[in-house]
């Protein structure tokens, strides 16, 4: 049964399947019977590759997409998803993964995970979650727009709107009505890096707007630069991860209504490289 390249999202472990496919259906075929395929002098390139010893090049890309008999549109998509697995850089990754995402044989695929990248990948959908809980939270677009900080057209407000409600984040109530509901989302494992950079840059820039957009009374900007020593960082971690739950309880056993949607962003990061070893 030939394998789907659609349903991946890691191209060396599409390349073990389809190797594994084709070993089924015939014996015979070896690493060393594909890299003649490829035109390659090494019979273990493909092996090194889908054990992630080796990374693919464009002229090796070419090379297996040829060994492989794919098709253009298949092609395609082995080429993003290399370019998905190797990116260097957030931009790369996230260029490569808009033009997977893009394709309707992916969507059809693997629907709910790709929409729990997009879910985190654009601040306001989070913000439009937690909006519904209040209690004159009105399901119309436009007034959702014009109620964020910052704002969002009416566009965006109605494309979360359908998000929240495919991943069951928002459901209706008895009067037709969004209300926030306990659901979790899987982000698949080979993005979730891409996922979560997406959303702290988003909400990073969001604290810089705040500096002039918010008034006093309605944020907290703290900082403090210190000089500590490396083995004192995981503690650290530990104390400011107890203080998220600390404030989490706060927020959850409040017996006023929610009214206003805020973001409590955190953030510990080094200043200096560390002394050498010696």
């Amino acid at each position: 049964m030939p394998i789907d390249i659609h349903g991946y999202l890691d191209f060396r472990r599409y390349l073990d399947d389809w190797f594994r496919a084709k070993k089924a259906g015939n014996p015979r075929f070896s690493h060393r019977m594909f890299a003649r395929m490829a035109g390659q002098k090494s019979p273990s390139l493909a092996l090194q590759v889908m054990r992630g010893e080796r990374n693919l090049t464009p002229q090796t890309t070419e090379a297996f997409i040829r060994a492989m008999g794919l098709n253009a549109d298949e092609a395609s998509f082995f080429t993003d998803l290399v370019q998905l697995g190797q990116a260097s850089t957030g931009d790369e990754q996230n260029r490569a993964w808009t033009r997977i995402s893009a394709s309707r044989r992916f969507r059809e695929a693997r629907k709910l995970e790709g929409q729990g990248v997009e879910l985190l990948s654009h601040w306001y959908h989070s913000a439009v979650r937690e909006l519904a809980h209040r209690a004159d939270f009105e399901r119309n677009p436009a007034w959702i727009a014009r109620t964020m900080r910052p704002k969002i057209t009416a566009s965006q407000a109605k494309q979360a709107i359908a998000l929240l409600l495919s991943l069951g984040l928002l459901v209706e109530d008895d009067d037709g009505g969004l209300v926030p509901a306990d659901a979790s989302v899987a982000t698949p494992h080979e993005v979730a890096g891409l996922a979560a950079r997406n959303y702290h840059r988003g909400m990073l820039e969001l604290a810089i707007d705040s500096i002039e957009s918010a008034g006093r009374d309605e944020r907290h900007l703290g900082a403090m630069t210190v000089c500590i020593p490396v083995s004192l960082v995981p503690k650290l971690k530990r104390e400011i991860a107890s203080f998220q739950e600390r404030l989490m309880d706060l927020c959850d056993s409040a017996e006023e209504p929610a009214e206003q949607v805020h973001h409590v962003q955190i953030a510990m990061f080094p200043m200096s490289a560390p002394p050498e070893t010696p």
